[in-house]
Parts: structure tokens; sequence; C-alpha cells
């Protein structure tokens, strides 16, 4: 806006930083011509003085479960090599309608079945920060070798596309913790909406009842500009609400101590890492010292989400998948003896160890025999996990504090030594339940681990109050002043396509 650089700029020096970091594997699929054409018409509407918003002009990229018409879209599984839809999901659709430039699809687990994003067709995810000069000079200190770390949640490559600064949004998808544990392993905001605030049309399914589109930023205003946009009624989306709070602009908060603070005293488990214990424990005085009332409040079925959302996860994921049968679209075998056979060898072909195991999981609970055991007991218990939300919503809390991950990022080969099914279970036991109840929740980043690497601390709202939410997450976002990702050692010949990291620090907003 104020004429310092031109989309077209921008986005040529965002596609060569996309191919300056192709190691870190964030990107299926990079759609640059598609990118330079959106940015001529946007480098148009500036001349004209006709400018779209706030995101004209300004890089984005899409997690690959999202529907881009005319691009590839593969949920990282050979099921859909090479399947390319024929309409835009509606949140990829608005961004396009307000200018925005879309530079690509990027990687996940395979159809975002998972904890790390190292099961999709297309090899595992790393994470930025593991080669950043904090890391480094952190592991010298210590004279010892570490493993690059590459651990991330299912939306892994739109996290580390937003963090290693190759755009500057990133759309990721949310079932139980997926935007907001790799948010908070890449150092950057992740922010799961109230569901039914944003339309998951277009979005493939892995969980109906749960999945939301995530926001992946580089702060919390960013945030607030994106979900303006992409939050609304949306009449191909029947759970979508009729009349959203908007705009979601976020007023200015100096003064916290109006506000009651919760701390989930069965978010206090032995596996929770000391250090990030302690950052927990620090932010909550952080508060307290500001102002706000802060106070231990009990969630007492907390226990039970993991095997809940475990039961009701597979029992849609079998549903869901019953789809991909290699008759209409999608990965077909060669085998012609019978029907059956067909299906049969193309799922096998198709799918992974991860998928195939959710399916069978969730047929077994859906059995005549087991429905009444398995699935309808957990859906009581789901509501009985919403409940524990509502009680402490209703005497007086405003705002939940949990830490998002039970530690920091963990070396790859320690990460694939548990299955999939373990790393899901302890990834996501801050987060899943959130999912279960409907609530907004976000990932803020909160400070460097000893190692050098990022720690968040998530956030937790009433339904529909996200605005609320992102106010109360920018007031503490202000107060850490979490540094920028710092990768000069590894991209001295890029430095100057954003000239010291100036234009990686600054907001949509500015």
């Amino acid at each position: 806006k104020q004429g310092q650089i031109t989309p077209t700029e921008l986005c040529r020096k965002c596609l060569s930083r996309i191919q300056r970091t192709k190691f870190l594997n964030a990107y299926i699929t990079v759609s640059e011509e598609v990118a330079l054409k959106q940015a001529e018409e946007s480098e148009k509407r500036y001349k004209n003085g006709r400018s779209l918003g706030d995101l004209d002009g300004i890089p984005v990229a899409v997690k690959d479960n999202f529907s881009t018409s005319g691009i590839e879209t593969t949920c990282a599984s050979n099921m859909l090599k090479g399947y390319i839809p024929p309409f835009n999901a509606t949140v990829v659709q608005k961004l396009l309608d307000q200018g925005a430039l879309l530079l690509g699809k990027t990687n996940l687990d395979e159809f975002a079945m998972g904890s790390g994003s190292t099961d999709g067709a297309f090899g595992p995810v790393k994470n930025p920060w593991s080669f950043s000069k904090q890391y480094r000079e952190q592991k010298r200190e210590q004279r010892r070798p570490k493993l690059h770390r590459e651990r991330e949640g299912s939306s892994g490559g739109s996290a580390a596309a937003v963090s290693a600064l190759t755009c500057f949004a990133a759309l990721g998808s949310d079932t139980g913790g997926s935007t907001r544990n790799p948010a908070a392993h890449c150092g950057l905001v992740g922010f799961k909406p109230s569901y039914g605030l944003v339309s998951r049309h277009g979005l493939i399914p892995l969980v109906n009842s749960m999945d939301v589109p995530g926001i992946l930023t580089r702060c919390v205003d960013d945030t607030a500009i994106v979900l303006g946009v992409l939050a609304g009624h949306d009449p191909k989306d029947s759970t979508t609400v009729q009349d959203p709070v908007k705009p979601f602009t976020l007023p200015s908060l100096t003064d916290v101590s109006k506000l009651c603070i919760g701390i989930p005293k069965e978010y206090l488990v032995p596996e929770l890492s000391s250090e990030i214990r302690s950052l927990w424990s620090k932010a909550a005085d952080l508060f307290e010292s500001a102002g706000a009332k802060v106070i231990e409040v009990s969630l007492p079925h907390t226990s039970y989400s993991i095997v809940c959302y475990h039961v009701l996860c597979t029992s849609e994921v079998a549903s869901n998948m019953a789809r991909f049968d290699g008759l209409e679209y999608g990965h077909r075998c060669d085998v012609s003896v019978s029907t059956e056979a067909m299906y049969a060898a193309t799922r096998r072909e198709g799918f992974n160890d991860v998928v195939r195991g959710r399916i069978l999981s969730g047929n077994f609970f859906l059995l005549k025999e087991n429905y009444e055991n398995y699935f309808i007991k957990a859906q009581k218990v789901r509501r009985l996990i919403a409940n524990d939300f509502v009680n402490v919503f209703n005497s007086g809390v405003d705002i939940l504090l949990t830490p998002t991950t039970l530690s920091e990022a963990v070396p790859f080969l320690e990460f694939i030594k548990e299955d999939n099914r373990t790393r899901s279970a302890q990834d996501d036991i801050f987060t899943q339940a959130v999912n279960m109840a409907g609530l907004p929740a976000v990932s803020v980043p909160a400070a460097l681990s000893a190692q050098g690497l990022p720690v968040g601390l998530q956030f937790i709202g009433r339904a529909f109050c996200d605005q609320k939410l992102l106010t109360v997450a920018r007031w503490f976002e202000q107060q850490v002043q979490f540094p920028v990702l710092q990768l000069q050692g590894l991209m001295d010949d890029c430095s100057s396509a954003f000239e010291n990291e100036k234009l990686a620090s600054v907001s949509l907003k500015q």
C-alpha cells in the first residue's frame, strides 16, 4: 500500500524463497504461473486505486486437503495423485476474491491423519527452526550433536511455509490440534475458529463434526485479518452460522484487570516437560501481575478425551474414506477379476498403513454389535467434555490458558519410534477436547526453549467469542515479544529479498 514493493516483486521473492528452502519439503505443489498472474492483476488494481483489501497482493499457501480449481489436490496420498478439482473450497475462493496470491499447496500427513507431517506420500516436513541461527548457536554451546527436528502437526507444511517466510499466511485444517501443534513447534500463531464460523465446503473431510479450517500467521493481527475474510455463512455448508460477529478487527487491550483466566488442573499431566510447565506458570503470573484474576479450574472429563476422540475420529474416517473406491476419481488398480477385488486392491495400493488402520478401527466401532458400547458411549462422553467447558465459562472464566504441546519439537528419529496412534494421543492431549466442544483456540509463541526451539501456549475461549480470544492473545503476544526466525547462515544469498527480515516481521495490517 505504501508502494515500497509491488505485488509482482513480492510474489517473485516468495517464489524464490520457496525454491531456496525446498529441503524443508513444505510444498507439494508450487503454483508459480497462477501466482504471478494473480500478482499482475493485483498490481493493476493498486495502480488504479482499487485495492480489494488487506490481502490484495499478499502471498498465501493452502494445505493440500483443500480443493483448488485447476491445481492438483492430493491430500499427500497416492489415492489422489493427479486429482484436479473442478472447484475451489469456499475459504480458498474467499482468499482469491480478496486478491490474495496462491503460491501453492502444502505438505501434510496422508489425509491429515497424523501428528507429525511424516506420514504423507511426499515425505516428511522439516521444521525451519532446526536450521535457525538461534538453534545452531544453542547447539554449539551444548557441544553435543543433535538431529534436525522435523516434528510438526498434520498441517506441518503450512506451518513450515509461513515460518520459513515463503508466504505471509497459510490455511491448515484442525481436527484435534493439527493447526495449533505445528504452530507451537514453528513459532507461529495457529488459530482454530469456533466450529461453524468458517465454511468447511471443499475441505476434504477427515472428521466432519470436528474439522475446522485453521489459520497460520506470524502475528495475531494477521490472523484476525484472515479470519475477517473467511468467516461467514456459506449456503454450501449447513453447519456455518447465519450471522457471524464481524468485523474481526481487534480492539486495543491495555487493561486486563477485568479478565478472569482459568488454569485447568487436569492439564498438569506427568508427561508435561518441566520447561513448558515453568513457562505456563510464568504466563499465568504475567496475567496476574497485570491485574487479571487467575484461578484454578476443573475439566473433570479431560482424562477420557483421548479415547473418546479416537472412537469418534476413526468412526467418521471409516465413513468418509468409503468414497475412495477407484470408480469415479483418484487411483484405480489394474485388477479386473471382480468389482470387490478391484475395490480391495485399489484401497490397499492407495492408502498407507495409518489410513488403513483408522478405517479398520472405525468399522470395528460401527459394527452392529459394537455401536452402542463404543460409538454411542463416546458421543455421550463428548457431551460431558463439552459441558465441562460450558460450566467453567459460566462460572465467570473468560479465557483458559493451557500448554499447546507436551514439549518442544523432538528429533525426527525419536518421533517416528512411536506408532501413529500413540504419537497422536500424546501430542493432542491439550487440543483434542477443544474440537469435540467446538470452541475457538489459538496457540501463541511464548519463548524459545533451552535448545533454541519455539514453545507455544494455548488460549481457549467461549464458542463464537473468537474476537475476544484473539484480543487477549494479542495482548500476551505483545508482552512476550517472540523473536523472528533467523535463517541468515543458510539463506545469505537470499537475504536481500527480505532486507534483513524486515518484511518477515511486518504485519499485513501495516
